[in-house]
């Protein structure tokens, strides 16, 4: 007896596969000449990215639909099949029916590729605002496709022109494919957009590399998921050399340099302090890397400059070993701590201060890495970036210490 097959799935339309107005207004010109039959129309308007059911143009030449469209004038005709097919040479899209994903595209692009130049102390802020740009566009191409109107209603601009959801309005639609982890990394942006509009902000590409990872990652697979593995970017942006190798003296370096400005420590903080430990360990929130040199038992087997190997693998737990732990980490006693910001310049710095200091800033809380529990009777001791926080506190009081 034949086993019979399971029936097929079917796949439902997508209600954004129609036409614009400006391409019904096209196909009431064509269809009032004589050259050109419903099908020879349909080809014009079909598209990978929208495929119109191709019932329309007979529905449009009987007036079952659109009846209140004016055909376009002659003159629009010409120029529109003089420029057709009006194509994005690289992808294929359609340069003004897949505007947005062409934007949203180039948007990205433009915002890893400011990151990655050299040069720059402004790197982090101008991603920051570009990627909220193309992530805003890629959600808005998101919602047209499947019909979902995504203009505030009754709302214009100065111009008179329709108002269109902001990136923040995109992530509250239950609709919105951007979920979890991947609208939380994009919420918190938004909250450091915020600063860097209002404020300067100093350097905080330190502080914020990993959850910018993770937009630029999650931009190209929700990219690619949605609308296709032909429209990624990796192609474009091939993984980024730099002339640094780390050793313990610039690793230090980094550290003193990544003081972050109180307004934005605090807005970090009181975004983060509403996360769950399972949403900060979401890759998708923040991803982050640890680089470890390759080698290898032959020529050639090492030439990988990245490996990415699966969590939970063998290969991952050794990694760990490495990155997750720092070695020989110096540990301080409060009354240690005090002695070296007295001899750092602040002989008015007393054990006092330092406890209303690490009050003030929670500094015994474990996710802020300041310090841990010592190995005698879990009394509190101090890492050096408590000491270095510290100084930096006393240089900002002036004399008050000195």
């Amino acid at each position: 007896m034949v086993e019979e097959e399971p029936p097929k799935k079917k796949v439902k339309r997508r209600k954004g596969n129609t036409l614009e107005r400006w391409e019904i207004a096209l196909v009431k010109t064509m269809l009032g000449k004589d050259e050109y039959n419903d099908q020879d129309i349909l080809a014009y308007f079909t598209r990978p990215t929208r495929s119109v059911n191709h019932r329309l143009i007979g529905e449009i030449r009987t007036d079952a639909k659109h009846k209140a469209v004016k055909a376009a004038p002659d003159e629009d005709l010409e120029a529109f099949l003089a420029t057709w097919p009006d194509i994005d040479h690289e992808t294929g899209l359609s340069v003004r029916g897949d505007e947005l994903l062409i934007k949203a595209r180039e948007a990205m692009i433009a915002a890893v590729q400011t990151f990655n130049a050299g040069g720059l102390t402004f790197r982090s802020e101008l991603f920051i605002v570009t990627a909220i740009i193309a992530w805003t566009y890629l959600l808005h191409a998101w919602f047209k496709r499947e019909g979902v109107d995504y203009k505030y209603p009754g709302k214009k601009t100065k111009a008179g022109e329709d108002k269109y959801w902001d990136l923040g309005h995109c992530l509250k639609q239950g609709k919105c494919p951007a979920k979890d982890g991947i609208a939380k990394n994009l919420e918190f942006l938004i909250e450091i957009r915020h600063e860097i509009e209002h404020r300067t902000t100093s350097r905080i590409d330190d502080a914020l590399g990993a959850k910018l990872q993770s937009c630029a990652l999650n931009f190209n697979d929700l990219l690619k998921k949605e609308f296709g593995a032909q429209y990624g970017l990796e192609k474009r942006l091939p993984i980024a050399l730099q002339f640094v190798s780390f050793g313990t003296e610039q690793i230090s370096a980094l550290k003193k340099a990544s003081g972050l400005p109180k307004s934005l420590e605090t807005t970090i903080d009181a975004f983060e302090n509403g996360l769950t430990d399972e949403q900060m360990k979401d890759p998708a929130y923040r991803m982050s890397y640890g680089f470890v040199p390759m080698s290898a038992k032959r020529p050639g087997a090492a030439d990988e400059a990245v490996l990415i190997v699966p969590a939970g693998s063998d290969e991952a737990n050794e990694a760990a070993k490495i990155i997750l732990k720092e070695v020989n980490k110096t540990r301080f006693p409060p009354k240690k701590v005090v002695e070296k910001v007295n001899a750092a310049g602040f002989p008015n710095f007393k054990m006092r201060d330092h406890t209303e200091l690490w009050q003030d800033l929670d500094g015994k809380n474990p996710g802020k890495g300041y310090g841990c529990k010592g190995d005698y009777k879990g009394t509190w001791v101090w890492f050096d970036r408590w000491v270095d926080r510290v100084i930096e506190h006393c240089e900002q009081e002036g004399e008050r210490y000195r």
